[in-house]
């Protein structure tokens, strides 16, 4: 019995990871192709990686829902490699890549046999922010030209972006037929990439953007095919081309180059930014995971090295952790392994199925899908972010940038982390005071008896270089408890520290637990920002900030003084109420602000700052929810309005409790929970009535108290009065109902 309970909820759990597996799929497939053409690589590399990967890493992997496969970080080292021991023979520099490969896959295992994974702790986390800032201009910087329709542009990445005006001129003063046609087919692609996120049609966001340029894209040449009766339009320079047998024609490694230094230097790059990126993300979707379940991050490297060994073999790119990937399929219902495995084969059915299809892709399209990703990793909103931090961080950010863009990306983080040591001399004042303490926090954990609870005290420094030492104390600590962080001690804080110490909050919390940090009123911050550094030093004074409200502001204070009610404009990043609601368990809670308060407490209406995904996936979303406290005897449910988008999460195991004499409720709602007796108990005639007659709402109750979300927006001055006349009405309802149940 208890090994047939695992087996029958892996089965019943299959249909859902199916789905999620195809989803990716077709995200896969696009980008798998790209990222190979973007290294100078066969297209048919990026897809064996990705089958590589998602097999291997399904069966022997220690994280639950990751994807695997092909890297955008690996894109500008694996051409590096490829153009530098080529040295003018792409293809021989291609062989010789596939040898450094093979040899990247036995590293990344041994960083897993010897659990050196803990090395990603010393990465400051604003110099791998501007590292990944350089692979994505790096990726724009050559892509840029492929989707205009040139591919005859070398040089390096600087060569390459002070280039693109002249492409754009080549193309305004000497357009042909088919220029125009690449160009076209490149640009309009990338607008609808931008456009894609606006379009709120649940069926067409269902497959994914990269894929409806691919199916656009191959619908064009066709067009031009069999209509037009113009075949190879775009000739063999600007399409897909894959080997007629994959079996006989895939390539295999060159290790003729092994002992030189060259072959060398290119196999520690590759290594370090594959072990730098799979790590990173495999963080990243663990704080995606509902479960809270935590990876095994070396057993996960061994699983990536071996897979990278088998990709490299065969003729594929390296295979890491991809957190954009990743995320869809947190978003689509994923919850073990086996939707990697699915995504993988998936993969293999397109590439031995629809080859010829494939073959119809114009590189035009999948280069505008690679600028994109350029784009969301460089974004200028990133510097502006890490500036808000701080300016320190946005200095740091820039050095790491620009050194990586002039040099290479091992010699770019190196100098980041150098920039970081730097700045934190300059912001302690004294090098001899940061050189006696940079080594240490002393650290000192023990339980209190009384409470119970964790105490832990940080004295001296705490920064990425030391984190470590902190991080085993608090790993340590059941996350179920409730632990205290003592910073009064402690003369500096570092940003890596603060924004870890964010994720411990979030992992408490999530898991009923409570991390409380104390002894930081005493440290002065540059900024206001959160994550920013604290430094205590003598005779500090706090930073004062006068924040003058908007005119949204302005209303709500009216508003307030109209009901009555305590308003506050200031952020809060207390959240621990909301983290036990359904609708938080795969997003990101930063912050919540415009808070208003009945006097009696049982109103609290407020803007939120959340997002979902992470990276280059990453979506940061503002809405406006209200949340009444103080329901007694209330099951858990969830209740929206009906749309396309239930029917799928029904084929995924989410049953629609309707009601036979209601059925207009039934048909603009959806409504689920575990216990479906005490739902249909609680849902009477007065309730249904109260929901058809109004506004569909999103409303969840955790049991405790209900959740109430107009719109995936914040909402102006009268939808709120129309929420807080919605909710009022509710909770009379409610305690009629509880009085009711009283007598």
């Amino acid at each position: 019995m208890n090994n047939a309970a695992p087996l029958k909820q892996f089965l019943g759990d299959l249909p859902k990871n199916i789905f999620s597996g195809f989803v990716v799929s077709l995200i896969a497939l696009p980008l798998g192709l790209g990222l190979a053409i973007a290294s100078e690589a066969p297209p048919i590399a990026g897809i064996v990686a990705a089958i590589a990967g998602g097999t291997i890493v399904s069966i022997l992997g220690g994280s639950h829902l990751t994807i695997t496969g092909p890297g955008n970080g690996l894109v500008i080292v694996v051409l590096a490699a490829i153009v530098g021991m080529g040295e003018g023979n792409l293809y021989q520099g291609y062989l010789f890549t596939l040898a450094a490969i093979m040899l990247s896959g036995l590293l990344l295992f041994l960083f897993g046999v010897f659990r050196l994974g803990a090395l990603s702790e010393f990465f400051p986390s604003t110099a791998l922010q501007g590292m990944l800032a350089a692979i994505g201009v790096g990726i724009l910087a050559k892509q840029f030209h492929v989707m205009l329709g040139f591919t005859d542009v070398k040089g390096n990445t600087i060569d390459q972006l002070i280039f693109i005006p002249k492409s754009l001129k080549n193309l305004i003063e000497n357009p042909s037929s088919e220029m125009l046609l690449a160009a076209g087919i490149g640009l309009l692609s990338l607008a609808f990439l931008f456009l894609y996120a606006r379009i709120r049609i649940p069926l067409f966001q269902l497959i994914p953007a990269p894929m409806w340029i691919v199916i656009a894209s191959i619908g064009i040449i066709y067009y031009y095919d069999l209509v037009l009766k113009t075949p190879d339009v775009l000739g063999s320079r600007l399409m897909i081309t894959l080997p007629e047998n994959l079996v006989t024609s895939l390539p295999r490694p060159d290790f003729s180059k092994l002992l030189s230094s060259d072959f060398m230097g290119h196999t520690l790059s590759i290594t370090l930014v594959a072990v730098i990126e799979s790590l990173l993300s495999i963080k990243a979707v663990d704080k995606l995971d509902p479960l809270k379940r935590r990876s095994n991050i070396n057993k996960d490297l061994r699983a990536l090295g071996i897979a990278t060994g088998i990709s490299g073999f065969f003729g594929g790119l390296n295979v890491v952790t991809v957190i954009a990937r990743s995320s869809v399929n947190v978003n689509n219902g994923a919850n073990n392994r086996s939707a990697n495995f699915f995504h993988a084969a998936f993969l293999l059915v397109f590439i031995l199925l629809f080859a010829k299809q494939i073959q119809k892709i114009p590189m035009p399209a999948l280069a505008a899908i690679l600028v994109f990703t350029g784009y969301r990793l460089a974004t200028p909103e990133n510097l502006l972010r890490i500036y808000k931090i701080g300016k320190e961080q946005a200095i740091i950010f820039l050095i790491t940038l620009l050194a990586t863009l002039l040099t290479s990306l091992t010699t770019g983080i190196l100098l980041g982390i150098l920039a970081t040591l730097i700045m934190h001399v300059i912001l302690n004042k004294s090098g001899v005071l940061f050189s006696r303490n940079w080594l240490k926090p002393n650290v000192l954990m023990y339980m209190e008896e009384e409470s119970g609870n964790y105490y832990v005290s940080v004295k001296n420094f705490c920064s990425f270089l030391n984190f470590f030492k902190l991080k085993a104390k608090l790993d340590e600590i059941p996350p179920y408890a409730h632990a205290i962080v003592d910073f009064s001690l402690c003369e500096f804080v570092d940003h890596t520290v603060m924004e870890g110490l964010n994720d411990y909050s979030r992992g408490f919390s999530r898991q009923g637990g409570f991390f409380e940090i104390i002894g930081l009123d005493i440290h002065e911050a540059q900024t206001e920002h959160p994550f920013a550094v604290r430094k205590s030093l003598p005779n500090s004074s706090l930073f004062n900030f006068e924040v003058s409200l908007t005119k949204r502001q302005k209303l709500l204070e009216k508003l307030s003084t109209i009901l009555d009610w305590n308003y506050l404009p200031d952020p809060i990043s207390s959240y621990d109420e909301l983290e036990g609601f359904f609708y938080f368990k795969t997003k990101w809670i930063n912050y919540r602000y415009n808070s208003l308060e009945s006097k009696k407490k049982e109103f609290l209406l407020f803007d939120l700052s959340y997002s979902e995904g992470a990276f280059i996936s990453k979506e940061d979303l503002r809405s406006t929810f209200l949340q009444i406290k103080g329901i007694k005897k209330t099951p858990v449910f969830a209740l929206d309005r009906e749309n396309f988008m239930s029917s799928i999460f029904h084929l995924s195991g989410l049953k629609d409790i309707d009601f036979s004499n209601y059925p207009d409720f039934s048909k603009r709602f959806y409504l689920s929970g575990e216990n479906e007796k005490s739902i249909r108990d609680f849902f009477s005639d007065e309730l249904l009535f109260f929901f058809e007659s109004h506004p569909p709402y999103y409303l969840e109750s955790n049991g405790e108290s209900i959740l109430i979300r107009s719109k995936e927006r914040l909402s102006s001055i009268q939808e709120i009065k129309q929420m807080l006349a919605f909710s009022e009405e509710l909770l009379k309802i409610l305690e009629k109902k509880q009085n009711h149940s009283l007598t």
